[in-house]
């Protein structure tokens, strides 16, 4: 069984996880916010419950924008759980349920399965998209860091306001940084290796100045390789340092492949193939097979 076909078996645990937060942290939520003025209270319990919601919503009908929302939601939920059951606001049976369902919800959006249903969301009939992996070292500290500005941008304003500190509310602290933030984060849910009828398409801003399509007469084939490998010459490698779900596009070398640079202009490549880690290979690799993509090129051994 491919992974399209256990995408709805994968998601559910998420999904139940998910639905039962208000009972698992509601209570260590209620315990911590009980302290709090009447006005950041309610306000804060409508931010924590309209959070819920977006994540709900994000689990039950995927798309590239919910991912990058519950993506933000869910590890912020974490942290507040954590705080909660060390800072001693919250019983110990809330905290420990709090933290407990807080971190499980986290845990289980990070699911390669819900970036592959969140991309297929907005797939356009026989479209199948494979989401290429973010770059590791990104996870370092930007990716954490761009959500944190957009969790504390977006709930910063309404809780200054109600907390009295209303030019600080009014001027929408945080905001700009936080749109700038999320505009990062939905980049990075936006690159794909794209299946079509007429053959394949790698859509990625972060490589690559635009997409580029494949045709089946251009492609020799695709075929899985460790990560670790060594990169066969005149391959080339678009991976920024993923190497989880490593596959090999070979190809003709008559498609033009504009290579984004950072250090001076773009680079016009006739390569004989890309290097790319997508999400989803074994599914990629079993469609690629049902579709009589053209075998993998062979090559001698290096």
């Amino acid at each position: 069984m491919g992974v399209r076909e256990t995408e709805p078996v994968r998601l559910l645990p998420a999904r139940v996880v998910w639905l039962a937060l208000p009972i698992t942290a509601g209570t260590a939520a209620a315990d911590a916010l009980d302290e709090w003025n009447d006005a950041p209270r309610v306000v804060a319990a409508a931010l924590l419950f309209l959070a819920w919601g977006i994540g709900l919503v994000a689990l039950l009908a995927p798309r590239p924008t919910g991912l990058t929302a519950v993506r933000v939601v869910a590890p912020a939920f974490a942290v507040l759980g954590i705080v909660v059951a060390a800072t001693g606001h919250a019983s110990t049976l809330g905290a420990a349920a709090g933290v407990a369902g807080t971190v499980a919800a986290a845990a289980l959006v990070a699911d390669p399965a819900v970036a592959l249903a969140a991309a297929d969301g907005i797939a356009y009939g026989d479209e199948r998209r494979y989401p290429l992996r973010v770059p590791p070292a990104l996870y370092l500290a930007p990716v954490p860091i761009a959500r944190a500005v957009v969790a504390l941008g977006l709930a910063s304003g309404p809780l200054l306001l109600a907390d009295g500190s209303y030019v600080a509310g009014a001027l929408a602290v945080g905001l700009p940084l936080a749109w700038f933030a999320a505009r990062s984060l939905q980049s990075l849910v936006r690159r794909w290796l794209v299946l079509v009828p007429a053959g394949m398409a790698v859509v990625d801003d972060m490589t690559l100045v635009d997409p580029v399509l494949f045709v089946r007469r251009t492609l020799r084939g695709v075929r899985a390789r460790p990560g670790t490998a060594a990169i066969p010459e005149g391959v080339v490698d678009l991976r920024l340092g993923a190497t989880l779900g490593t596959v090999v596009v070979d190809t003709d070398g008559s498609v033009d492949v504009v290579r984004r640079s950072r250090r001076g202009p773009s680079v016009t490549l006739h390569p004989p193939g890309l290097l790319l880690a997508v999400a989803g290979r074994p599914d990629l690799l079993s469609r690629l097979a049902q579709a009589a993509m053209p075998p993998p090129r062979r090559t001698s051994p290096s």
